[in-house]
């Protein structure tokens, strides 16, 4: 079992890992379709909101629903837990090496066989990607059961209208007539993923325009990979974190604010980035992208999406004018990916908050500000852990079968 590592929830295990094999994919993908049972032309459904992703209920062979991540940033659908399907016989799959950073290597395998349903839509042998098992845990770091990932064959299938405000998912048969509202921006979908072109400020106050996945499958605002083949230049202030998990480990890099931040007619100011070490990353990215915007900044529009046509448009809702934090705690917490109830500490940043109140790595919390930590989302204490700088928390933890108290006092860290 690989070690619980800090991690941006389904991005860089999703980009370094399943990148590498969406050409297997790519010819059969663009020919199926989801589409709708009889004379229907359009639905709504409500999605799950946890930690910035979309999870949505997904129909397998006639069974479920399945929460599975609605995500932009993948092509062919995946699976992680294949226990929801019946009669699986994997040496009757084709089995592919899956190559992360560095050497290492896990197997993965291809069915066309899969029908899958999102509400009254369905699709029949959709190319799926499955794992043996979810090897990064993802329910784990959700705090829920999440079952996979799927992407481009529900978005190329539909118009669809992502309403981060409301929580509702909107999507139309391509004949059908949409009212679009908001500011139009173009996209370009390549290897089966949306692309857009945004402006950036660089440290020394050019402005320049830029190529970034739009992935609402990161947890993260924006990540800035390189510029011209070269590592993107770092902010004057910034601090050293780990940013992902691979399979040879750790993605480490740095974290900094932005000063300015355009999409389309909206500007941002002060925009939290990540930027992965180039030389771990060089190489094994979509070639001539920039970075990646993700969900914590997507979120602040509601999304109207059209594939086949190349544009979106999105217009400001609730949470635009959010501001941009990051952790004031220094260290990640999962659920223990057997029961999701024991909630366990993960990665602890050396000299953050957590470290120096004493939190260890495998420390279980069983109380959060003399409260059970039953009361408790994972979702809601990774909020409480940016909520306030000079804020006092009191952990409850239980380690070698004793159990201690340790007060943290949240600070902002960039």
């Amino acid at each position: 079992m690989l070690p619980k590592y800090k991690f941006d929830l389904a991005f860089f295990w999703k980009i370094w890992v399943f990148f590498l094999y969406f050409f297997t994919f790519s010819g059969t993908l663009s020919a199926q379709e989801f589409s709708f049972v009889g004379s229907r032309k359009k639905q709504t459904i409500k999605f799950k909101f946890v930690r910035n992703l979309i999870i949505i209920p997904l129909y397998i062979n006639e069974k479920g629903p399945y929460d599975f991540v609605l995500d932009t940033g993948v092509g062919p659908m995946i699976i992680t837990d294949p226990s929801i399907i019946d009669s699986l016989n994997f040496n009757a799959m084709r089995k592919i090496k899956v190559t992360g950073l560095g050497n290492s290597e896990i197997d993965a395998f291809i069915s066309q066989s899969i029908n899958a349903k999102v509400g009254r839509a369905k699709i029949e042998q959709i190319p799926t990607a499955i794992l043996k098992e979810d090897l990064f845990n993802l329910s784990g770091h959700l705090g829920i059961k999440v079952y996979g990932l799927i992407g481009f064959s529900f978005f190329n299938s539909f118009i669809v209208d992502i309403r981060y405000s409301t929580a509702q998912l909107k999507f139309y048969a391509h004949n059908q007539f949409v009212k679009y509202d908001g500011n139009k921006i173009a996209l370009r979908i390549e290897n089966l993923k949306p692309y857009v072109t945004a402006g950036i400020e660089l440290p020394n106050g050019k402005r320049i325009n830029a190529k970034f996945l739009m992935d609402t499958g990161a947890s993260h605002n924006i990540s800035l990979e390189s510029i011209n083949s070269v590592a993107f230049p770092l902010p004057s202030q910034t601090i050293n974190a780990n940013l992902g998990m691979s399979l040879s480990g750790q993605i480490k890099g740095s974290v900094g604010r932005i000063k300015h931040f355009y999409l389309g007619d909206y500007i941002f100011t002060d925009v939290i980035s990540g930027f992965p070490d180039f030389k771990s990353i060089s190489g094994k990215l979509d070639s001539n992208r920039n970075g990646n915007i993700g969900a914590d900044l997507l979120k602040r529009f509601d999304i109207q999406l059209n594939y086949k046509e190349g544009y979106m448009f999105i217009k400001r809702n609730s949470f635009y004018n959010r501001p941009f934090d990051y952790d004031m705690l220094g260290m990640v917490v999962y659920l223990d990916e057997k029961e999701y109830k024991r909630f366990i500490i993960g990665e602890i940043d050396t000299d953050s908050p957590a470290a120096k109140a004493g939190l260890l790595p495998d420390d279980e919390i069983i109380g959060v500000n003399f409260k059970s930590i039953n009361n408790y989302t994972l979702s809601e204490l990774m909020e409480l852990f940016k909520s306030k700088a000079d804020r006092n928390i009191i952990f409850e933890i239980y380690r070698d079968n004793q159990t201690y108290f340790k007060l943290v006092h949240l600070e902002k860290r960039i």
